[in-house]
C-alpha cells in the first residue's frame, strides 16, 4: 500500500523537541517533560533506533508508536495498568511519573536475530546456554520454540547498552525483588499471549517483544514506555511462513527487521559510523510502520499535520497559558 503523504514528510523530519516546559530528557526516539507535579509529556519522535544506535528519522513512525501503544494499554489494562493517563497529540502522551526498573523483558516465541543478543545469534555462535535457558542441539533459524520465555537485560548496562541477564540474577543481582520480579514475569506472559492472538487475527505472528515496568508512587507495578509497536517487536507475515521455512527462506518481516538486514548486507551490526541511506529505504520503513498500526488496531491511519514541532508548541501554549 503507498502512502503519498509520506513523501511530503521526509522534507521535516522530526528529530527532536525543545519545547517551553520543564526538565527535558530523552531517551532513543522519546523526549520528556515534566509537565507538572506526578506528570510527564512524553513526545515520540520520528528518530530510528537499531544495534543501540540512532539511524535516522522515518515520516509518522513517532506517531505510530504513540498512537499504536495507546491502543495496546487499553487491550491490556485487565493484566497489568499502564502509565498512560491521555494523548492530547498524535505524537504525545501524558503519562504518570513512575520509577522506572532496572531491567528490560524479552519475550520471545521463536529463536531468531541477528543483533548481539538475540537469541539465534548467540545460539549459532555454539552457545546452548542463553539466558539461564537450556537450547538442545539441532535448532534452525526462525523455529518456534516449544513455549514463550523471557529473556531479560539490564537498561544500559556499564558498556552504554543493554547486557543480558538469566531469569535468577534478576533478584539474585538487585536488580528487583523476588514479588515484583515475578509478577513482571506473569504480566509479560500474558501481554504477550494476547498480542499473538490480536496478531494472528491480523495475519501476523509476533515473533518477540520487548517490555518496560516501573512502579507508580502509590506502590502499583505498571507497564511503561511502549507495547507491541515495530520498534519493540519484530513480526512476520503469518500465510507464507511455514512454506518459506520449508524452502529455507527468511520469513516475510513486516516490522524494521528488514532494515536491520539492509545495515547488515552493509557490514554494519552497531559499531562505528552508520552507512548513508536512500530515502526510499525511509519511505518503505514508514509504510511498514503505518500498515502494521492500520492490521493490528483495524483503523484507518489519519496522519498529523508536520512539521510536527509547531503543533506540538501550539499545544504547550495552550495549556500552560
Amino acid at each position: 500500500m503507498t502512502y503519498e503523504f509520506i513523501q511530503s514528510a521526509l522534507p521535516h523530519p522530526f528529530k527532536s523537541t525543545n519545547l517551553s516546559l520543564p526538565d527535558r530528557f530523552t531517551g532513543k526516539v522519546r523526549d520528556m517533560y515534566r509537565s507538572e507535579p506526578g506528570k510527564l509529556l512524553i513526545v515520540t519522535t520520528d528518530r530510528l533506533s537499531a544495534f543501540d544506535r540512532i539511524l535516522g528519522a522515518v515520516p509518522y513512525k513517532g506517531q505510530v508508536l504513540n498512537q499504536l501503544s495507546a491502543w495496546w494499554f487499553d487491550q491490556i489494562q485487565d493484566i497489568l495498568p499502564s502509565h498512560m493517563i491521555s494523548t492530547p497529540d498524535p505524537n504525545a502522551m501524558l503519562a504518570e511519573e513512575v520509577e522506572t526498573f532496572p531491567v528490560e523483558v524479552i519475550v520471545r516465541g521463536y529463536i531468531t536475530g541477528e543483533t548481539k543478543t538475540a537469541l539465534w545469534y548467540r545460539y549459532n555462535l555454539g552457545e546452548r546456554e542463553i539466558y539461564g535457558h537450556t537450547f538442545p542441539d539441532g535448532l534452525k533459524k526462525n523455529q518456534k520454540l516449544p513455549e514463550n520465555i523471557i529473556t531479560p537485560t539490564t537498561k544500559d548496562g556499564p558498556t552504554g547498552h543493554d547486557e543480558r541477564l538469566t531469569i535468577a540474577e534478576v533478584v539474585e543481582g538487585g536488580h528487583l525483588d523476588a514479588k515484583t520480579w515475578g509478577q513482571i514475569q506473569d504480566a509479560a506472559l500474558k501481554i504477550f499471549a494476547l498480542g499473538q492472538k490480536v496478531s494472528n487475527e491480523a495475519g501476523l505472528i509476533l515473533v518477540d517483544t520487548k517490555y518496560e515496568f516501573g512502579r507508580a508512587p502509590d506502590g502499583r507495578v505498571m507497564i511503561i514506555d511502549e507495547v507491541h509497536t515495530p520498534d519493540s517487536s519484530r513480526y512476520w507475515i503469518a500465510d507464507t511462513y511455514a512454506q518459506r521455512i520449508l524452502e529455507g527462506k527468511e520469513p516475510e518481516y513486516y516490522d524494521k527487521e528488514f532494515l536491520r538486514l539492509e545495515y547488515i548486507a552493509k557490514g554494519y551490526r552497531g559499531d562505528g559510523e552508520p552507512p548513508q541511506m536512500p530515502d526510499e529505504l525511509w519511505i518503505r520503513v514508514a509504510e511498514r510502520y503505518i500498515s502494521l498500526y492500520e492490521k493490528l488496531t483495524g483503523k484507518t491511519f489519519n496522519p498529523g499535520e508536520y512539521p510536527v514541532i509547531s503543533r506540538l508548541e501550539k499545544y504547550v501554549i495552550e495549556t500552560t497559558q
